[in-house]
């Protein structure tokens, strides 16, 4: 999955950015007070997709 794909999903289900680590972007689902990273590769593994939309709790697109 194209990152720039994930991260519009991310944003259209609420998510927002936190802060810009080194490697990775910290993105928080606020009504459900989840934290995840999301890592700054230009392609992102689809099982890590996975992972990264059930960790904020927001259903994968």
């Amino acid at each position: 999955m194209k990152r720039q794909f994930l991260i519009s999903h991310l944003e259209k289900m609420g998510c927002e950015l936190l802060r810009e680590g080194g490697k990775h972007s910290v993105y928080v689902n606020r009504p459900k007070k989840k934290v995840t990273t999301v890592p700054r590769h230009r392609e992102i593994d689809e099982n890590l997709a996975k992972r990264i939309f059930k960790d904020l709790g927001i259903p994968k697109p």
